[in-house]
């Protein structure tokens, strides 16, 4: 069976968005951009026969290594068989040996030589200098990309100072480019090794918003000379072009940016975009963009609060609790201690025992939602200081999404706001117990307005009976847990 419309339009996406060559031909027509720059400097060493440095240096995501690759590749068409390409990475060849292994072993392949597992340091560092002679005889130009420069700084540099020694040679023809997201990498050389640097630096920023527009359009807007029908490519351009005209639009750009406004964090935005279109209409709406953005900002701790129990999630309160009254440390006992103040202040249907909360404690421990602040291993668990791995929203959250809770309400030190669940449309509501308390309504928004003194006071994170008028005209008893500090 033949694809569909939508579905030609989908790959058609989707290998524009997997094709870097093609995301950053955009920005290389300019004279100022990054792609300009390094590639006059590696040509004018190729047609001027000369020996060079330089380091790319910015954050992860701003497309140092694609900058690079589409230099290389037009390089590679520009000077065919003038230029022999050497990768190395410091995740992988950090250690001098392994890495001057590396470039022999890479240097035997392009030039069709037998390679010697067997060879010393001092072997393979010597065969290099001399193909490094040879090359340059024949006019022949070899690139080093070191990736991860900062890795192959450390130690005693030996890597890098018979490489860059080996360029003093007037007979030598190479480049070494350094990639690091580290933009002090130049200052980890020793004197001997930063002696024989020549220290060009291209720095990559995090791109604009105007830039990530122009991506935006340069990659979603279909060419008019694909093979998709003419009047299908003109109407998918005009909805795409509405969709990014609306404000509504920037907003979610807006908050994608204010998280991660790097190149390959817009490209995996996109990606996932596309693919939420649906492929029997054929055309993106504002609701793939939204989709693809709660995909993006995933927070994996929300995750982790889904499964939590009520009496974990009260240990959190706890410890919130604890926070908000700018305790420095606290430990197991004292959140029991504020745990006791609690149900002190109002008696709560179930009181858990201090092995049970201990059991939750260690859970909490296991989940990474809570962790040890000390090293003290020796000591009790009941004694070692903890702190919550988790902010007051990311707990307000797992308590709206949590299937236990009622009660839905903010961590603020306001007077208690009270959000009960949407099962039930709650009209009057008044607290089951001998003192008689008031709560007023409107829009499903409930405020304690309590007497004189204030009877929910110290009452965050306990639970309450109350009696709710439900759809039926009847009261009926609903457990909700307070989270609100005073």
């Amino acid at each position: 069976m033949g694809r569909s419309i939508g579905e030609e339009a989908l790959l058609l996406l989707r290998r524009r968005l997997c094709d870097p060559n093609f995301i950053f031909s955009l920005f290389s027509a300019s004279p100022d951009s990054n792609y300009s720059k390094l590639k006059f400097i590696v040509s004018s060493s190729v047609t001027e026969a000369c020996n060079n440095s330089i380091l790319l240096l910015g954050p992860r995501g701003c497309g140092k290594i694609a900058v690079l690759d589409l230099v290389l590749e037009d390089l590679l068409k520009e000077y065919s068989g003038l230029i022999s390409v050497i990768k190395l990475n410091g995740l992988l060849h950090c250690d001098d040996n392994c890495a001057i292994k590396e470039i022999a072993r890479q240097l035997c392949i392009e030039h069709e030589l037998m390679f010697s597992k067997m060879a010393s340091f001092d072997d393979n560092s010597q065969f290099m200098i001399a193909m490094l002679r040879e090359c340059g005889l024949a006019h022949k130009t070899v690139i080093f990309i070191l990736d991860e420069f900062d890795l192959f700084a450390q130690g005693k540099q030996r890597l890098l100072y018979s490489l860059l020694d080996a360029m003093q040679s007037v007979a030598s023809q190479a480049v070494v480019i350094g990639v690091s997201c580290r933009l002090d990498a130049d200052q980890l050389l020793e004197k001997r090794v930063r002696s024989r640097f020549s220290h060009r630096k291209l720095l990559f920023h995090p791109p604009p918003k105007e830039d990530l527009q122009r991506l935006l359009k340069h990659t979603l807007l279909l060419p008019t000379d694909s093979d998709l029908p003419h009047d299908y490519v003109t109407e998918f351009n005009s909805k795409l072009s509405n969709i990014i005209a609306d404000k509504r639009f920037m907003e979610v750009i807006d908050k994608l940016s204010d998280s991660d406004s790097t190149f390959s964090n817009f490209v995996r935005f996109l990606f996932s975009a596309v693919s939420f279109i649906d492929l029997k209409s054929g055309f993106m709406t504002l609701d793939n963009f939204k989709s693809a953005l709660l995909t993006i900002q995933r927070q994996p701790k929300l995750d982790c609060l889904k499964g939590c129990s009520v009496l974990e999630f009260f240990i959190m309160v706890c410890m919130r609790r604890l926070e908000v009254k700018e305790k420095e440390s606290y430990n197991f006992n004292s959140i029991m201690k504020e745990y006791n103040r609690i149900y002190d202040s109002f008696k709560m249907p179930d009181f858990y025992s201090p092995s049970v909360c201990l059991r939750a404690f260690e859970h909490l421990v296991e989940r990474e939602l809570i962790e040890f602040a000390d090293r003290g291993q020796n000591q009790s668990i009941e004694f070692r200081s903890v702190k919550l791995l988790i902010s007051s929203y990311e707990l307000q959250q797992g308590l709206k999404f949590n299937r236990f809770v009622n009660l839905k309400t903010t961590l603020h030190l306001t007077p208690p706001v009270l959000h009960f669940s949407p099962e039930v449309d709650l009209h009057r509501c008044r607290q089951h117990s001998n003192s008689s308390h008031f709560i007023c309504s409107s829009n499903k928004r409930f405020e304690a307005i309590p007497r004189s003194p204030p009877i929910f006071k110290g009452l965050c994170g306990s639970y309450a009976s109350f009696l709710v008028l439900s759809y039926s005209g009847k009261y009926e008893e609903s457990l909700c847990l307070i989270v609100c500090s005073l």
